[in-house]
């Protein structure tokens, strides 16, 4: 049973848990199995299958943003343009017209003052950085060209393509079998629904986009209350696989990738068992903004949950649409969502990296962590400790400050800088732009990033020793 208050829901009473005998197992007709199945292998293909692409190991769904960004940037940097601008305009629109322009409906661009004025900043700058106009220190390759010609063109395609087979998976079962098998695992250590671990799943293979509009998706439908959307955001919005490499190779590291990657898996576990017990995470509301639609409670052996997962994978097979509707819905969704995000991404991510480029603001903050570093036992504190604090602009650029580092200091920097996880070059705003309604906001990042920074610091520095004591730096 739920309770509606002011347009939000919460669920009254917790159902005790079932067991596979009082479960209605469904029953698998030909049709919806092969639904599954098909979805099931179309989105593992898609995102997971690893294949070799001009020398490294990357998957699908790399090689197809890779592919469309690098053939044709003119057009990609045309539509980029052309997105921003268009989410600026409609914004405008829907906020002078209370929600309508015309008889059409533009609720969905609705926003607060802060992102609107954010959005119509990007669609200012957004010409400015197609034709290269004004300075040139603003279209230097750490500032506009790294936000314009990377950040922008990937994230403007990496949604809509990531959105087209993410929601074959998720509405043709694919949600429904992970997350009940994860349901064991998510539940205890991080406090949040099975389902879950889908959302991280596609962070972790394909990009924090496509596991953040994941996550908005299974909000909008109930599957997710506020708390759990605040710690998917905050805590499972990872660096992909594949840039794990880049940072690897970047410090001539990429014989050492597996540890990196182990080290970055482990951190990422440790910062988020803690963090979603503690402030701001543990104090957000419980609340639903759609009629509540948690997950069946049940205890079993693990052969029970599989049962379970195919049962729950089948049903929502069948009563699922179409492959053409799902794909067709998923672009129109990406390209909707890619219009809302990427001024503000555009806005806030040139403001953060000209105030790291052209100010010491960084050199300042990070002077206090040097005796820190240096007391952890790292290399080079002095180069160091920036670039500890530095992350919070964009997660590459720390990484650029310690090419010339000792080896043990490149690899304490290279774990720490994917592990901080909120950067404000691009995740932070597409958090605080697309959660709203939770909210989270500019002080709860701020405060996630210091959280995380000291829960780091200490575990990768002793990460690090036990990896030079066993010889392997």
């Amino acid at each position: 049973m739920s309770t509606e208050t002011g347009g939000t829901y919460t669920v009254d009473t917790e159902p005790s848990a079932r067991n596979i005998e009082d479960v209605n197992l469904q029953e698998f007709a030909m049709r919806p199995v092969a639904k599954f199945v098909v979805a099931f292998l179309i989105g593992g293909v898609f995102f997971l299958l690893p294949v070799p692409y001009q020398g490294e190991i990357t998957v699908p769904f790399d090689i197809a943003v890779s592919t469309i960004t690098e053939t044709f940037p003119d057009a990609v940097g045309v539509y980029s343009l052309a997105i921003i601008v268009a989410g600026g305009v409609l914004t405008t629109l829907a906020m002078v017209g209370d929600g309508e322009f015309r008889d059409f409906d533009l609720s969905s661009f609705e926003t607060s003052g802060v992102f609107w004025l954010l959005r119509v900043s990007g669609l200012v700058l957004a010409p400015v950085m197609f034709f290269k106009l004004g300075p040139g220190w603003l279209h230097t390759p750490g500032t506009g060209g790294l936000m314009w010609g990377t950040l922008v063109y990937s994230v403007g395609i990496i949604i809509p393509i990531g959105a087209i087979f993410i929601t074959i998976f998720v509405e043709l079962g694919g949600l429904e079998f992970v997350g009940t098998l994860a349901r064991p695992v998510m539940k205890p250590l991080f406090k949040v629904p099975g389902r879950a671990a889908l959302d991280s799943l596609a962070s972790w293979v394909g990009s924090y986009s496509v596991g953040l509009y994941v996550t908005r998706n299974v909000f909008e439908q109930g599957g997710y209350h506020k708390r759990d959307v605040f710690t998917i955001a905050t805590c499972f919005s990872t660096v992909s696989v594949g840039f794990v490499g880049v940072v690897a190779a970047t410090l001539d590291m990429l014989p050492l990738f597996p540890l990196i990657f182990a080290a970055y898996f482990f951190c990422v576990t440790v910062t988020a068992i803690i963090l979603v017990r503690i402030p701001p995470i543990s104090t957000t509301d419980p609340e639903y903004i759609a009629e509540p639609d948690p997950e069946l409670a049940f205890s079993g052996s693990p052969g029970d949950y599989v049962k379970l997962a195919i049962s729950e994978a089948v049903g929502k097979a069948e009563e699922g649409e179409s492959f053409v509707q799902a794909a067709k819905r998923g672009f129109v969704d990406g390209l909707q969502l890619t219009s809302l995000i990427l001024g503000t991404i555009l806005a806030v991510g040139l403001a953060a990296t000209l105030l790291s480029a052209n100010t010491p603001v960084f050199d300042i903050l990070g002077k206090p962590l040097t005796p820190v570093v240096a007391a952890l036992g790292i290399p080079n504190a002095e180069t160091v400790a920036p670039a500890t604090i530095v992350g919070i602009t964009e997660m590459y650029v720390p990484v650029l400050l310690v090419t010339g580092v000792a080896v043990k200091a490149k690899f304490f920097v290279a774990v720490l800088a994917v592990s901080q996880l909120i950067f404000f070059s691009s995740v932070g705003p597409m958090i605080m732009d697309m959660f709203s309604d939770v909210p989270i906001r500019f002080r709860d990042l701020l405060a996630l990033f210091v959280l995380r920074t000291v829960i780091l610091l200490p575990l990768i520095a002793g990460i690090t020793h036990l990896v030079a004591a066993l010889g392997l730096l």
